[in-house]
Order: structure tokens, then sequence, then C-alpha cells
């Protein structure tokens, strides 16, 4: 069985009796095999569910137009079809493109994961506004793209980078360390599909220098976070999050260089599970399956 044999189906909407009953019956009708199930109910009452089946011996045969039709419209009395929803996405790799700056270590854990087929997803593209990391991204043959902010506006340096990004059409966009602050309006052409990471335990030390502003406060542990990028800054849903001790011997340098490892590892992590399809969002949470 290949992966382009699998899909991945999301439910979410209010909860109710026979949901999961319902789901599977349906995939069963169709000759559907189900090889891996999750569900989830909020203690506001919201139901989530991840199926991930697969096609059998024919799988360009199954009516996928079909299937979401009647995932819909035979649901139980008890439900609020009208507030439930179902998403149908094949299991294969995310198209993406990497945003960058100068910094190099979550650029390069994530090029060297795709070379060797780790990633989940692949790499389109490299764009940044400086070519320091260009010759990185050359030894792995992918186009990388120069778009410098130097006498532009932001929006005008917007402008250039989404010109680039209507050539690859990515789905996503990953924020590997991408150092300026998005405008709304460029938010807007990937709403959830921007994925950051922040170097901070978030909501601690928001902003610029979090490492000189957890040095100042005498913490006890440093982190990073991996989250959706919307128009507020670093409060996006968040994907994933790790930590790491440190005392009162360590300096806001150390701190940074510690951090670094925790960055990649994190981002990583947290896009394994959006590009598998594990991430709903609620509100401004993510729930992760």
């Amino acid at each position: 069985m290949t992966q382009s044999d699998k899909h991945i189906l999301l439910m979410d909407g209010p909860d109710s009796k026979g949901l999961i009953y319902h789901v599977t019956g349906v995939l069963f009708r169709h000759n559907l095999n189900i090889i891996h199930n999750d569900e989830y109910v909020s203690p506001s009452g919201q139901f989530f569910m991840r199926t991930e089946f697969e096609a059998g011996v024919a799988p360009d045969t199954f009516d996928k137009a079909a299937l979401l039709h009647e995932l819909q419209t035979t649901l139980p009395d008890s439900a609020n079809s009208g507030k439930i929803s179902f998403r149908l996405n094949p299991k294969r790799k995310k198209a993406i493109v990497v945003m960058v700056t100068k910094e190099h270590h979550c650029l390069g854990e994530l090029l060297i994961r795709y070379a060797f087929d780790e990633l989940d997803a692949d790499i389109l593209a490299v764009v940044s506004n400086y070519n320091v990391l260009q010759p990185l991204v050359s030894k792995f043959g992918i186009p990388f793209h120069y778009i410098s902010h130097e006498g532009k506006t932001r929006e005008e340096h917007e402008a250039a980078i989404l010109r680039t990004m209507a050539i690859y059409e990515p789905e996503y966009v990953v924020l590997a360390k991408y150092m300026r602050v998005l405008t709304p309006e460029f938010v807007r052409h990937f709403p959830n599909r921007i994925v950051n990471i922040h170097h901070s335990f978030l909501p601690a030390f928001i902003g610029a220098n979090p490492y000189r502003q957890a040095y100042e406060r005498g913490v006890k542990i440093i982190g990073a976070t991996a989250h959706f990028v919307n128009n507020d800054l670093d409060e996006g849903p968040i994907i994933a999050q790790n930590v790491k001790e440190v005392d009162h011997r360590h300096t806001a340098a150390d701190m940074a260089t510690e951090g670094k490892d925790v960055e990649k590892i994190v981002l990583s992590q947290a896009l394994k599970l959006v590009f598998n399809d594990r991430v709903f969002i609620s509100g401004n949470r993510a729930i992760v399956l």
C-alpha cells in the first residue's frame, strides 16, 4: 500500500450521539479500510476527529464527492448538520516555501530532513531578504530568491515576495527564523497556513530579544514555540512547544545558543503535525490529534 492510496478525513462540529458510528459506517459502505482514528471532545462540546483510511485494491475507483455528500447528508438526527464540517485530504507531501533571514539552524534542519525524505513536504523554494544563506540552499538544489527589503516599504517588499510565491503556489509558508513582522495583507493570502518558530516559550517574552529578556528576568527554563501566524504578533494558535533548563551561570548568549537546538526541533515537530493533517484550529487554539 503506497502513501497515495491513503486519505485523511477531518471532521469537526458540535458533539452529538453517534458521530463516530456514522463516519465509520459510511466508510465501511464505501469499502474503505480505517487504519487509524483519533477523536476529541472539548469541554465546550466541540467534537474533532481525524480518520486515516486506505482505499483498498483500487484506490482511484472510490468517489470522493459521493463519500463527502453521504457523510454530510446522512448525519444522525441528533447532530447539528449545519455546523459539522468534513474535509478529505490525500495523504501526501505538502508543497511549501520557506522564508528566512540570516540564521541557518532552523533552515539547515529542514533542508537535511528534506534531503533524507523525513519532512513530509516538498520544499519548492527558499525566500530571504538577505543573500547570506544562498550558498547553503544551493547545496540542496533548491531555488533561492533574494528579495531585499532595503529601499522598499514593507508593503512593496511583501508584494515582491507574493509575486514569487505565486510562481510556486505553496500550500504552506514556513518562517524558519524570518525576522520581519508580516502585514495583515500578506497573512490574508495564507490563512492558517503560515507556521512560525518563536524563540521563546510563549506567551512569555513576546517580540524581539527574548533571550535577553529571559536572562534579565532570571528564568530557569528557556523554550521555543511553533505557531500559526495571525495578525497579532506572536499570538497565533500554538502547535508545539518545548523547554530546556538553564541556571544563573548562563549568559544571554549561552541561552541563545542552547535555545537554537530547541527551536529547530520544535519547528520540525510542529511541521510534522501540520503536514500530516493533525492540527485543527478552534478559535485561537490549535487542537492536535
